[in-house]
């Protein structure tokens, strides 16, 4: 199965089966029953227990991992949706805020209480939460097909923000755990734990990690979109392997 025949499965499952939320589930990291529990759970993993700053995906199904974070006073770093400003994340100092830090845990409340900054204004992350629509117990992951969960990642790793060894995991419901073989380009994210409302699972990822942007697998459209990105071109500062090269 393609990637996109993957993605349709699940949406197709996590419907029928009642577990997606409002406002259900195609064309989005699905906002599934249990999320709350799956942050509950994770909150006991010693990966979390350590992490001081922790980079989370903006979607709704990780808000309760967000007002986790928030609450046991980690920094959080959230991604500006589409990567459209040149400062492409932002900054919840849950210290620097006092009672005003569980407000910023959505996505407006981070763009009214958070602090824009670019990659290299970020301090180093611990942790990597993302969303995802369908995982492999082998690490393999799909989001939504925009891929910005994976520039997000190459510019951090460019930056040093994130190393090879940085936890990468995901919440996602038991019928996101796909049986398929996904695909996995040099640019695509694994994961190293798939935390579901009942278990933790720790995958052992065959698949390497990004070492940053992969420019020959992106197109001019998307560059142009993105203002990190078309800055950086025009820098000439294009200087990761590419994936013909690996």
């Amino acid at each position: 199965m393609t990637k996109a025949e993957i993605r349709q499965k699940v949406w197709l499952t996590i419907q029928r089966e009642g577990a997606a939320r409002f406002p259900g589930a195609y064309g989005r990291v699905p906002n599934f029953v249990g999320a709350e529990q799956a942050a509950h759970l994770l909150r006991e993993m010693a990966v979390w227990r350590r992490a001081l700053v922790v980079k989370i995906n903006p979607d709704a199904p990780q808000l309760a991992v967000r007002r986790l974070a928030l609450a046991e006073g980690k920094i959080i770093y959230m991604a500006v949706p589409r990567l459209r400003t040149e400062k492409c994340f932002i900054e919840i100092d849950p210290q620097r805020l006092g009672k005003k830090a569980m407000l910023a845990g959505s996505i407006a409340g981070a763009c009214r209480y958070g602090r824009a900054v670019s990659p290299r204004e970020m301090r180093p992350v611990d942790l990597v939460v993302c969303g995802s629509v369908g995982v492999g117990r082998d690490g393999a992951r799909l989001g939504k097909g925009g891929g910005y969960c994976d520039l997000e990642y190459g510019l951090l790793r460019e930056e040093g923000k994130v190393r090879e060894s940085t936890p990468i995991l995901t919440t996602v419901h038991p019928v996101q755990i796909v049986a398929e073989r996904v695909t996995m380009l040099p640019h695509d994210v694994p994961v190293d734990f798939l935390v579901t409302p009942s278990e933790v699972i720790a995958t052992r990822p065959a698949h390497p990690r990004p070492r940053g942007i992969y420019w020959d697998l992106l197109r001019p459209l998307k560059i142009n979109a993105i203002p990190l990105l078309r800055k950086r071109l025009k820098r000439g500062s294009t200087g990761t392997p590419s994936p013909r090269r690996l």
